[in-house]
């Protein structure tokens, strides 16, 4: 018997290593509650990170006097424009009560699922789009 296959004296070979089984994307997470509000969460985050420096640059036009202000506010106030302040209002509000959520899972004693909270998170945030929505029209 060959001394490099034998891990005693016996003469006894060990069981060849297990490999560890793959880790495959088990697409029935996605269809979870919680999946769908972490990606919701992960996406209105992004979405405001990318708006910040167009909102910081407006801002910076009254850096350069009251004309060019006013000339990018006229500019601002065509319909594209308010259907995106009413989508940045939509993922404000889903961010944060995203936000909220996350800090009630992680500093409240109780544990589950909590769909009601999930659904709580999209209400609130429909009732903000919507109300914004109702104040750009009314």
């Amino acid at each position: 018997m060959n001394a490099a296959a034998s891990n005693d004296m016996t003469g006894r070979r060990e069981p060849a290593a297990r490999r560890a089984p793959a880790r495959r994307n088990d697409f029935r997470a996605r269809s979870h509650p919680a999946w769908w509000a972490f990606f919701a969460h992960r996406l209105s985050g992004i979405a405001l990170a990318a708006f910040l420096p167009l909102h910081f640059w407006a801002l910076a036009q009254a850096l350069h006097g009251e004309a060019a202000l006013d000339g990018f506010l006229r500019f601002a106030d065509r319909p594209l424009f308010k259907l995106g302040e009413w989508g940045l209002v939509v993922l404000l509000a889903i961010h944060l009560t995203g936000g909220l959520r996350l800090l009630v899972i992680e500093f409240r004693p109780w544990s589950g699922l909590r769909k009601n909270w999930i659904a709580a998170v999209a209400g609130l945030g429909f009732a903000a789009g919507l109300a914004f929505a109702l104040a750009l029209v009314g």
